[in-house]
């Protein structure tokens, strides 16, 4: 029992990452995640329920996202990806509470706002030619490099200026907390 638990309280935070706040639809689709985990313990007793709850969310929302928006051809990986992220462009979960893993009773401006925000992938790409060139950075970078060359050159000079620099600092810490 501790394990099914466990499986309950995992879902419950995956359905509220997922910006699924509303107890009463969040335990309907709870217990019907927590029911295909169980059908599956039931064929394989070895196998952690936590687990299969979590493959079965995702297997669930995968289906789900899948259907909605309509392209199978997809791979499972980006399928999710790509519902996730339309899900959340579109305010789903805030504007139609109710509508999420509900295959029968989606309303259709979910739709097809989940179709019109789901990822799209850019352009063809395109051979070019780039030609590499020095960049330059202007006169001052030359004149700050012969500095510190010569800075190192003289190791003396560099730990003054370096004692200086510190006490320059200190000096400015007192100055604007008096």
């Amino acid at each position: 029992m501790e394990a099914w638990n466990a499986a309950y309280v995992r879902v419950e935070d995956y359905l509220r990452a997922h910006r699924i706040h509303n107890r009463l639809h969040q335990s309907r689709l709870i217990q019907a995640i927590l029911e295909r985990a169980a059908r599956r313990h039931e064929t394989n007793p070895a196998l952690d329920p936590t687990t299969l709850a979590a493959d079965e969310a995702s297997a669930a929302m995968d289906e789900w996202f899948s259907e909605l928006l309509g392209d199978k051809n997809l791979p499972p990986d980006r399928m999710a990806a790509s519902g996730r992220v339309a899900m959340l462009l579109a305010d789903g979960p805030q504007k139609w509470p109710y509508a999420f893993l509900d295959s029968q009773n989606v309303p259709e401006e979910f739709v097809r706002a989940l179709r019109a925000s789901s990822i799209q992938a850019g352009p063809d790409m395109a051979v070019s030619s780039m030609v590499p060139r020095e960049i330059d950075l202007g006169p001052i970078t030359g004149v700050a490099g012969e500095t510190l060359e010569r800075i190192e050159k003289w190791p003396i000079v560099r730990t003054l200026l370096l004692w200086a620099a510190f006490v320059a600092t200190l000096f400015g810490i007192f100055y604007t907390t008096r």
